[in-house]
């Protein structure tokens, strides 16, 4: 299992021993391929030069500061942004925040006091998008011409494509909320998950169809309604089952409120799980109400078959691993159809 990074929540917390760093600075919400592309070789020129490989992302995101109406729901956490890169090899990340006065530094500012002075970086990795300082006053072109001032080199990372699509969180995002989460697993190089705690259902599955974990969904992204294919992780024991996954306001039993429901498909055994996190892997159908709970029921078996097909069919690809973490490994295959 690969450590965590260490994680520093201010600059007085990094200055004088953040540095001698290989730094990629950026948001990288999801840690999609494309971020991993940028991690990969930062972490190569970072050990051949005997440099810390680091990041600089930013809480809360900065569109939430400058632009709040349009500040996009988020595929992850900082935490949980900081466990992905750590998979990448990436030893230090610096959690800055982000508010007013930040938002209105300079390009030249930030390159000198903050990564020159404060961070002691010695290469820049970043995407060829990439914008910085005051009103996105500076671009990569800006980031190489401070570099040269400033004693630190500068390595653009060209933008990632798989299947016709330029990989980007925005992307991803919509993705997700139209349901095409294999889709989406394919771009985040993993599938895309939902945690909290288990909460207390209404009772009618045990009795009238089949017995579900309900989760107090924590995470903000949360894929449109309907039948998923997933894994259930306990997150204290990291046991993991296969699983269907109901997201939707029960219609045949009248509901009002959006639940998640999830139903294990190999034995729980003495474990009751607290807290779980669910990983979304193919979607199945939309929810839809059914004419009584008899008839649900033999959706539901119908799904679970699919199901018990779909996990043969991978097992030949792939045989699935603990996680390294509470993460399903960004490793982990999928079969080449496996759909959207």
């Amino acid at each position: 299992m690969r450590e965590l990074p260490r994680i520093f929540r201010n600059l007085d917390e990094a200055k004088g021993i953040f540095g001698a760093c290989a730094l990629t600075i950026g948001n990288f919400d999801g840690v999609h391929a494309g971020h991993r592309r940028i991690l990969r070789r930062l972490v190569e020129l970072a050990r051949t030069n005997g440099w810390k490989p680091s990041a600089l992302t930013f809480d809360p995101h900065p569109a939430k500061i400058v632009a709040p109406k349009r500040a996009p729901l988020l595929l992850t956490s900082p935490a949980e942004r900081c466990a992905l890169m750590a998979e990448e090899g990436i030893e230090q990340v610096l959690i800055l925040p982000f508010d007013e006065n930040f938002s209105h530094i300079a390009p030249e500012q930030f390159a000198r006091e903050i990564l020159s002075r404060a961070l002691g970086v010695k290469a820049v990795l970043v995407g060829s998008n990439f914008r910085f300082g005051y009103r996105h006053a500076g671009d990569t072109t800006t980031l190489a011409a401070l570099g040269a001032v400033y004693g630190f080199s500068v390595e653009i990372i060209p933008a990632v494509s798989l299947r016709g699509y330029m990989i980007s969180s925005s992307l991803i995002r919509r993705l997700l909320l139209e349901g095409k989460v294999a889709l989406a697993a394919r771009l985040l190089e993993r599938p895309h998950f939902l945690e909290g705690s288990v909460v207390r259902g209404h009772g009618i599955g045990s009795k009238l169809t089949v017995p579900t974990l309900n989760i107090n969904n924590e995470c903000e992204i949360v894929p449109a309604g309907g039948v998923y294919i997933t894994q259930t992780v306990d997150t204290n024991t990291v046991q993991i089952w296969p699983s269907l996954t109901n997201i939707g306001h029960r219609p045949t039993f009248g509901g009002k409120e959006m639940t998640i429901e999830t139903y294990l498909l190999a034995p729980q055994g003495d474990i009751n799980p607290t807290r779980i996190r669910i990983q979304f892997l193919k979607r199945l159908r939309e929810e839809r109400k059914f004419p009584d709970p008899a008839s649900l029921k033999a959706q539901i078996l119908c799904d679970v078959r699919c199901a018990e097909k779909y996990f043969r069919r991978l097992k030949r690809w792939v045989r699935l691993k603990e996680p390294r973490s509470n993460l399903l490994p960004s490793d982990h295959g999928f079969p080449p159809t496996i759909g959207t």
